[in-house]
């Protein structure tokens, strides 16, 4: 069953986003993405007949789901899309935005939840209303010296990720992690529809080395 407990310390906080994957291989990206590390995948409903991927993820993970594996949908940005999400029994659900009805339909069917938001009256919404975390995004129009200052008032305990532009180096990732951050959304940066499976792979591997040595450097 999904489940809305999630303990970020027990998960590599990565969430892939897998936009533009097709149902005919997204259990090969999936494996080679858990695989490396990643517990926490994304298909956007905007990628080809997404819903049927999701459906496929949540049956070849079923008994992981909720404990070492969460996955579903991204780019939910109404309730009708939320509903669709949660028939597939997927346990993830990531908006672009700040809607609070797809957010109380993905709490009451114990999905964790991470909202897009930009602003500090988005953030503080988002927790009021059960979200599991922020989606900071795009993190391009925070900034770090944005993101510092939201980080500034928020509660401690509010996980934050950044998304959008982020890369496999220490370089990119370092300066959220010491402000706070608690992991981050990989979009194209880690998968393209277009690449290979050994890519995929390889750049998976190589965000899960970047992370690590960003941790021992904090």
């Amino acid at each position: 069953m999904p489940s809305s407990s999630f303990n970020v310390n027990n998960h590599l906080p990565l969430i892939a986003i897998i936009r533009g994957v097709q149902p005919d291989n997204v259990l090969e990206v999936a494996e080679v993405l858990v695989d490396a590390g990643f517990s926490l995948i994304e298909v956007p409903l905007n990628s080809p007949d997404a819903l049927t991927s999701i459906k496929l993820l949540v049956e070849k993970y079923q008994a992981e789901l909720g404990k070492s594996i969460y996955v579903g949908a991204g780019t939910v940005t109404t309730p009708a899309q939320a509903q669709a999400v949660i028939d597939t029994g997927a346990n993830l659900v990531v908006t672009p935005n700040l809607n609070l009805e797809v957010l109380e339909l993905a709490h009451q069917a114990n999905c964790i939840t991470f909202p897009g938001v930009v602003t500090p009256t988005e953030a503080f919404s988002a927790v009021a209303a059960g979200a599991t975390g922020i989606k900071l995004f795009p993190i391009s129009m925070v900034g770090l010296d944005g993101y510092k200052a939201l980080k500034s008032v928020l509660p401690k305990d509010v996980l934050s990720f950044p998304v959008g532009g982020v890369e496999p180096t220490v370089d990119s990732m370092l300066p959220y992690l010491k402000i706070g951050a608690n992991g981050f959304g990989l979009g194209s940066a880690l998968y393209k529809a277009d690449m290979s499976i050994e890519q995929i792979s390889d750049i998976a591997k190589a965000f899960v080395k970047a992370y690590e040595q960003c941790l021992q450097q904090i």
